[in-house]
């Protein structure tokens, strides 16, 4: 994949997300996906509610996703050359289970300030309409935050099932990925997606987000990792990258990141969700 082309930025600059890109192999999508049904096999209710983020911290397969070079290029012509790692989450629609995610700006609740920083939403099994993709709103970032209503629906993936209304929908791009393929995104631009119909799991690896060094976390503590280049900043706290599957010592650190990842995410909140 490489760096990205300047046409490719362009895209990125003009819509706030760029999709397909080429991310893995099927057989590295497949590896993820194995890896994460052994962990809900021999692991029950690691991966549930909370536990899909910081997913990175408990396993070499999703360490080696995060870290995996040809994504980090990607994000490097974006953010530039000194990249940390602040997060990943899994995000799971099962069929017919009802699951979706509200339209949204991510930057309304994640603290990290400037906005130097993407998201890289990798498909694990194909995304399509009837899976429940993403869709965006073109250009959305380039306006000002919008009013998020927090609903806390029961099968909404998000915290606080915090929604924008009135979106209209044949204004958004639906962005289709094949298993291995991603998509970038902007921390402002509006996205959502709806129900899976289909057969399958519909499953997403995302690393959210890539920052910038120079970005801080202003509602919190965030446990990040160097990707690439150095950080002079030293905003957050710094974990080492895991060796061995559900180390009980990384499980802990894994734990005390979440907890932290909770404040953030229900800061100011009347209540606490499900994620």
């Amino acid at each position: 994949m490489g760096k990205l082309t300047l046409h490719q930025l362009k895209k990125y600059k003009e819509n706030g997300y760029l999709a397909p890109i080429d991310a893995l192999s099927k057989k590295e999508a497949y590896d993820v996906r194995n890896e994460i049904e052994k962990i809900e096999n021999k692991w029950p209710k690691q991966l549930d509610g909370l536990g899909r983020n910081y997913v990175h911290l408990i396993s070499p397969v999703f360490d080696k996703v995060a870290h995996n070079s040809k994504i980090l290029d990607a994000i490097e012509s974006i953010i530039g050359k000194n990249i940390l790692i602040c997060g990943t989450t899994l995000f799971i629609k099962n069929p017919f289970e009802g699951e979706f995610v509200s339209f949204h700006q991510d930057a309304t609740y994640i603290g990290l300030e400037p906005y130097n920083w993407v998201t890289a939403w990798i498909a694990i099994t194909d995304s399509n309409e009837e899976s429940g993709c993403m869709r965006m709103l073109p250009g959305s970032h380039k306006e000002n935050l919008r009013n998020h209503n927090q609903k806390f629906d029961k099968n909404n993936l998000l915290t606080r099932g915090q929604t924008i209304e009135n979106i209209e929908i044949n204004k958004t791009h639906q962005v289709e990925l094949k298993a291995g393929q991603m998509s970038l995104h902007h921390p402002k631009i509006i996205h959502g997606s709806g129900l899976n119909k289909s057969n399958d799991r519909r499953i997403g690896f995302v690393i959210q987000s890539y920052i910038g060094t120079n970005v801080d976390q202003v509602l919190g503590k965030m446990y990040v990792q160097l990707a690439r280049g150095e950080d002079k900043f030293k905003y957050h706290e710094n974990v080492h990258r895991v060796t061995k599957l559900m180390d009980k010592k990384d499980i802990q650190i894994r734990k005390k990141a979440n907890e932290e990842l909770s404040m953030i995410f229900y800061s100011g909140a009347k209540k606490i969700g499900k994620y």
